[in-house]
């Protein structure tokens, strides 16, 4: 048997530790002429036993991995240098919390399988069964949208209303050049600020209660059958034929054209303007029965309208109810006291005695180049006198069908939630929106008027109610739903270039129904003057349409070749 010895432990009496060197015990012969080797407090020295450690329970048995001096699994004693080997380990024994009953495996089965009744409730259960129910509402409209779509024949398909081209082309029709709109983003063109011709007609003063109009306390729409509205067309205007003749400019058209050139970008539905080259002018118009005297309804939203045509929902229908609100309360939102602001030249398109809407008409010029001016037809409904100084107004109304198709219910959110009834219009009309501010900064109004209209029930598309009326300033609405005027005029100056180039004659611009892209076609003379059709009329009622079928022809274009060039020769 091997003996230790311990050796002579040297004693202090003076304190602590070992005594001084300098004392008669001497250091051991060992280490003797050793070097000392300084080192930091912070450097790990490893361990000699720990007694943090969980003691070991009575009555259990006994595993060598809680020793304290046990450290088969620290790895300081081999590299105490690495500070990566430093490491806590946990070496106690795993014990069960079920005293021997099996805990069962997580999975997503037993989660829904075992002891379902004792499941919470969740909070979101509601919100999941309205996003169940609305993408059942929104698999409906698809099928029923496939449904109107799909033909007679299971494996044919035709195409939706909307997305026919606005102008059957016909083929004698010759093709000359098609423009992307990617093209018409990079244009950009600075105009002077335009000059006052002529203002033709009157209007009435806006009536400033129907600023307090609000979903609580809302206004009945009225029908204003008596009066008359005109679109009448460029080269039907007789203030535009006598300005033509007295060369005032080169090219001319009316705010609802170039509003329509201006915002092309941003259309979706197909739309064609008439151009006509006579001699060194330039005339924009439109076509009988045109779109551009319709307003668009849900032309830039994603979910799809039905394609009948008699559907109350449907895009036609749908315009031409927009088309119906419009005129109705641009007329109810005046005072009729029966005061009007006149102007020289009474309107141009009325006949005496004849009940006419409110409107002015204001002839103005642009310079777009030395010697090329253009000359619009620009119109505004209303008038307010504020802080003795009168404002034009522009008055337009965007309309509420069924709140499914827009997800906003106005009667809820526009008391509490405007900006976003207003930003969900601008999702979905943000081409019609951006006509009405274009063509309230061609007419140089003060402040636009948008009304919120709506039906009075979601099925019935006769009857409907003013919910709200808001103002805004042209230009800060203009620079809120971006809408840049250098690129605007940047726009119609290429067009009006690119048609400057042409020969003389009659040219359609068309915009692909399918395509951000417009064509131009070359059309004959005669082209669009005879597609109104008269159907004969019983006697009894020839007297009495025999008003309306004149009211209906002054928006017509009428041999407009042989008027034009009797005014300006050949």
């Amino acid at each position: 048997m091997v003996l230790f010895e311990v050796g002579a432990v040297p004693f202090n009496p003076d304190g602590w530790g070992p005594p001084d060197t300098s004392s008669s015990v001497s250091s051991p012969s060992q280490i003797s002429n050793i070097p000392f080797a300084p080192f930091s407090h912070s450097d790990k020295l490893g361990r000699i036993a720990d007694w943090t450690r969980n003691p070991t329970r009575p009555g259990s048995k006994q595993n060598p991995a809680d020793s304290a001096f046990d450290f088969s699994g620290d790895d300081s004693l081999l590299a105490a240098d690495e500070d990566s080997s430093f490491r806590l380990v946990d070496t106690a024994a795993n014990k069960s919390h079920h005293h021997g009953q099996p805990r069962p495996k997580f999975n997503p089965r037993w989660r829904f399988n075992h002891n379902r009744s004792q499941l919470p409730q969740r909070r979101d259960e509601e919100v999941e069964a309205k996003k169940r129910d609305a993408e059942k509402e929104r698999a409906r409209r698809d099928r029923l949208y496939n449904l109107n779509r799909s033909g007679t024949n299971a494996g044919a398909r035709r195409e939706s209303s909307v997305f026919k081209s606005s102008v059957d082309i016909q083929p004698e029709w010759n093709m000359l050049d098609q423009i992307p709109f990617s093209t018409f983003s990079k244009l950009s063109f600075s105009v002077p600020e335009a000059e006052d011709l002529l203002i033709c007609g009157g209007i009435e003063f806006y009536d400033r209660s129907c600023d307090r109009i609000s979903p609580k306390n809302e206004r009945r729409l009225e029908r204003f059958k008596n009066r008359n509205f005109f679109k009448v067309t460029t080269t039907d205007d007789p203030v535009i034929r006598r300005l033509a003749n007295e060369d005032k400019a080169t090219v001319f058209a009316t705010d609802t054209i170039l509003s329509t050139l201006m915002c092309a970008s941003r259309s979706v539905y197909s739309w064609d303007i008439v151009v006509q080259r006579v001699g060194n002018k330039l005339f924009f118009d439109k076509r009988d029965g045109s779109q551009l005297d319709l307003l668009s309804v849900h032309e830039t939203s994603q979910e799809p309208l039905p394609d009948a045509k008699d559907d109350i929902n449907s895009a036609y229908s749908l315009s031409v109810e927009a088309a119906y609100i419009n005129q109705n309360f641009s007329q109810q939102v005046l005072k009729r006291d029966g005061n009007k602001l006149t102007y020289d030249e009474p309107n141009p398109f009325a006949t005496e005695g004849e009940e006419v809407a409110s409107a002015a008409y204001r002839y103005r010029r642009w310079k777009l180049d030395n010697d090329m001016y253009l000359v619009a037809r620009c119109e505004v409904q209303s008038v307010v006198e504020l802080n003795n100084q009168r404002s034009f107004l522009t008055l337009n109304a965007l309309n509420e069908f069924d709140p499914k198709y827009s997800g906003v219910d106005w009667r809820q959110k526009l008391e509490t939630q405007r900006g976003a009834v207003l930003a969900t219009e601008l999702k979905n009309n943000a081409n019609k929106l951006a006509k009405w501010t274009t063509q309230a900064l061609l007419a140089n109004a003060d402040m636009m008027k948008l009304g919120y209209v709506s039906r009075v029930h979601p099925r019935d598309h006769f009857n409907h109610v003013i919910l709200a009326v808001v103002g805004y300033k042209p230009k800060d609405f203009a620079s809120q739903i971006n809408l840049n005027t250098s690129n605007m005029w940047g726009i119609v100056k290429s067009i009006v270039d690119l048609c400057m180039k042409l020969n003389e004659g009659k040219y359609v611009l068309v915009k692909d129904p399918t395509k951000p892209q417009v064509r131009i076609y070359e059309v004959p003379a005669d082209a669009f003057e005879n597609d109104y059709v008269e159907e004969p009329l019983p006697e009894d009622e020839q007297s009495r349409t025999k008003r309306l079928a004149v009211k209906l022809h002054k928006g017509c274009l009428k041999n407009i070749s042989v008027l034009l060039k009797l005014s300006f020769g050949s």
